[in-house]
């Protein structure tokens, strides 16, 4: 017999310890911080760079809600108001950025908090512009592509780590036997640019990976030698062949610095309300 109720003793359990994503911070202070640091992008020629890291950052925070507010306050000229959109084709090219940057979080972030976030997004995206992203799976795993996704795998890690990728490979793979299998699969699959480059819909550049990876792990917070890897990772992008301005900036010294200044800004932002009930808690 299939079960349809939770037990009441169950259901009252399941409220308790903050089960429910945080809110969204109030909008006049989410709207300050997108500004300010979207203007900062801007003189840098960065803003994909932003929106990425952004991105990465709300989702991470588990502020669901606030990932659907981004996507409105970077397509409209007022977030408040649909008709103020500004074009149809930089709203898609937009939602779309979102969209494999919140799909790649799932490697550092998990599942739950990606599921959550791309609903918030979805949930923020006009009939028109939902309609015109991508509908069909591109990363169907068959015995025609595995060899192509094992080998862009490796060519990610091996971008990243090196000259310490066969260490690493070795370690990971010393923990549990499927675990560095699952990784290297997982580089090739999601992580990796898509193999059709800028011809794919949202595609994200190997140093956009980077700079989401370094967003997701410094607003996880304690996970100090992951995020050294993945700052790593970015400077090493500097060396990708035909590199666009952005990613050249993004890549260098002060571009990798300016990527953590911001996740930093905007984490302090979006985690006011976190830290007064948390301060609040230990009176």
């Amino acid at each position: 017999m299939p079960v349809r109720h939770l037990p009441p003793v169950v259901k009252q359990l399941l409220t308790l310890r903050n089960p429910e994503a945080w809110p969204s911070p109030p909008i006049e202070s989410l709207h300050r911080v997108f500004t300010s640091t979207l203007n900062e992008a801007r003189q840098r020629n960065a803003e994909n760079g932003w929106l990425v890291l952004s991105t990465s950052t709300l989702l991470t925070t588990n502020r669901p809600s606030s990932v659907g507010h981004l996507y409105r306050f970077i397509t409209r000229n007022d977030p408040a108001l649909p008709e103020t959109r500004r074009s149809f084709t930089e709203a898609v090219n937009r939602a779309a950025m979102m969209r494999e940057a919140a799909l790649k979080n799932v490697i550092f972030v998990g599942v739950p908090r990606t599921i959550l976030s791309l609903t918030g997004l979805k949930d923020a995206l006009e009939d028109d512009v939902y309609t015109a992203l991508r509908q069909n799976s591109i990363r169907q795993a068959s015995a025609e592509n595995i060899e192509a996704t094992i080998q862009r795998g490796m060519g990610l890690w091996k971008s990243i780590y090196e000259p310490h990728a066969v260490k690493l490979y070795d370690k990971l793979g010393a923990l549990h036997p499927d675990f560095i299998t699952f990784i290297i699969q997982a580089y090739g699959t999601i992580l990796s640019p898509l193999p059709r480059g800028d011809l794919e819909q949202g595609n994200l550049t190997r140093a956009l990976g980077s700079v989401l990876a370094i967003a997701a792990l410094r607003a996880e917070g304690r996970v100090g030698p992951q995020l050294t890897s993945h700052v790593f990772g970015l400077l090493k992008a500097r060396h990708e062949e035909n590199l666009n301005e952005e990613d050249r900036f993004l890549s260098s010294d002060e571009g990798t610095e300016w990527v953590i200044r911001k996740v930093d800004e905007i984490i302090d932002a979006v985690t006011a309300d976190e830290q007064e009930i948390l301060g609040m808690a230990k009176l």
